[in-house]
């Protein structure tokens, strides 16, 4: 049968664009289509919006530190409006650069809905379009709690609409959209209090980082009340009601939900194409990004693994090279580095303390001290932590932690070398660069302590 396409690729964010321009340069007939905007959650309503607003709240900081130094600023207050046009402008210029990307690969681009109609078949807008292969690439979307009154409380994307700074926020989860939520907010002046359910923030990463985000969050004023959960909200003059599990109250101008994401797979028409979908909507796929469909397959958030626009584009990019490149390979979910730009930033890679130690023994490195030029600023919360999870047999650094200045720059150089499998003694012999924070990870020399340890059996008795 001759198709339309050798590849067509559902979704134009950064892993669909990426596998759709590569596998468009090794020769096959390209097609994606996008229907809402070209770049995807990332370039448009996450990662780059996002990280912009952190800059914005870091110069107020840097404002306020700047007397300690002996500058004489005067700070008459944030111009939201100013921002919001800097950052719009540049989501806007990013988004057009991955559109014409694509044209000068020499992919045919559908500004539409594409949903299945068989499982070579596509309805994109208002043409039927046929494909060899299909893959699937729509990512995520933000969730709110099925709670009364939900409706009035806004997902992470909202944040990029707001007409101007509310006074007071209630930040609702614990993950990294919401602490990065929070700082940002709190930074440009606002009144912010994150609830939670769990004693810590951000489950699932090391606990020392856990804890020592918490405490940086708290010295500059955000209210971190764990244990707790809305069960309501509504509205009340000027403002929202937030009811709580525990029973409190609390009066604010807005709510944010940072409560997760769900695979985009609703309404694509999957069980036309006979692919297989899990209860929460993600897409199983083999190692080969395969669905049950041989010849349709899914990457990024939508698959539900490892949620990350790095991991995206790596994955698109190895699969067109599969394809298409005649050179099969994949891309590695492990000791993948990433990071939070909370307020101090967040950087790690590989294993936390808790997940290195169910694997055996390990020795744990850590440091923890005021960074140089927060000993003459004196801001409080601004404390650097730095952390080595190493394997006790082998003495390979199996993770790496950090939350202070510049810890997702720092993070992804130490990514390499643990992605490379280098041993503590690499570390040891590396000389540092003077003086900087980052030298602290090749400095470290005394172990903190030694974790998953095998517990010792007790003695058997003589009636045993």
């Amino acid at each position: 049968m001759t198709y339309d396409f050798d590849l067509f690729v559902i979704g134009g964010g950064s892993g669909g664009v990426r596998l759709a321009r590569i596998s468009a340069g090794h020769g096959a007939r390209v097609g994606v289509a996008e229907e809402r905007f070209w770049g995807g959650t990332c370039v448009n309503v996450g990662c780059v919006p996002k990280k912009i607003m952190v800059n914005a709240a870091e110069y107020g900081q840097w404002a306020q530190d700047a007397a300690a130094f002996g500058w004489n600023i005067e700070n008459h207050g944030h111009d939201w409006k100013k921002l919001a046009t800097a950052r719009d402008a540049e989501v806007a210029r990013l988004s057009g650069i991955y559109g014409r990307m694509l044209a000068g690969a020499g992919v045919t681009s559908f500004d539409a809905r594409a949903t299945f109609l068989d499982d070579h078949t596509l309805q994109v807008g208002d043409k039927v379009v046929t494909a060899e292969r299909i893959v699937i690439a729509t990512g995520g979307s933000a969730t709110r709690l099925d709670i009364p009154g939900a409706e009035l409380g806004m997902i992470s994307d909202g944040l990029f609409t707001l007409p101007e700074l509310p006074k007071k926020i209630a930040v609702i989860g614990s993950g990294y959209i919401a602490l990065e939520f929070a700082c940002l907010l709190r930074g440009l002046g606002a009144e912010v209090e994150v609830f939670f359910r769990a004693e810590q923030p951000l489950r699932g990463f090391d606990g020392d980082v856990r804890l020592a985000v918490t405490e940086a969050m708290t010295a500059q004023g955000i209210v971190m009340s764990s244990g707790c959960a809305p069960t309501r909200i509504t509205k009340v003059d000027g403002g929202l009601m937030l009811t709580l599990t525990n029973n409190f109250m609390r009066e604010v101008d807005a709510v944010f939900f940072c409560t997760g994401r769900d695979p985009n797979t609703r309404g694509l028409g999957l069980e036309k194409a006979g692919v297989t979908v899990k209860p929460n909507g993600a897409i199983p796929v083999d190692d080969e990004h395969a669905t049950n469909v041989p010849h349709i397959y899914a990457i990024g958030d939508v698959i539900d693994r490892i949620n990350l626009t790095p991991m995206a584009t790596a994955v698109g990019h190895a699969l067109a090279d599969t394809l298409f490149g005649k050179n099969p390979r994949k891309a590695s979910y492990e000791n993948v580095p990433t990071a939070i730009f909370t307020s101090p930033p967040i950087g790690t890679v590989g294993l936390s303390e808790e997940e290195a130690a169910k694997r055996g023994p390990v020795d744990v490195y850590v440091s923890k001290f005021t960074p140089m030029r927060h000993t003459i600023s004196k801001r409080e919360g601004r404390k650097t932590l730095m952390k080595l999870v190493v394997d006790q047999k082998t003495q390979k650094v199996v993770g790496a932690h950090m939350l202070g200045e510049d810890a997702a720059e720092i993070m992804q150089g130490i990514g390499i070398a643990v992605v490379m499998g280098a041993t503590k003694q690499d570390f040891d012999r590396t000389i540092g660069i003077h003086p900087t924070a980052a030298e602290e990870f090749v400095t470290l020399r005394t172990r903190t302590r030694v974790a998953g340890m095998p517990a010792v059996e007790p003695a058997k008795t003589a009636a045993e």
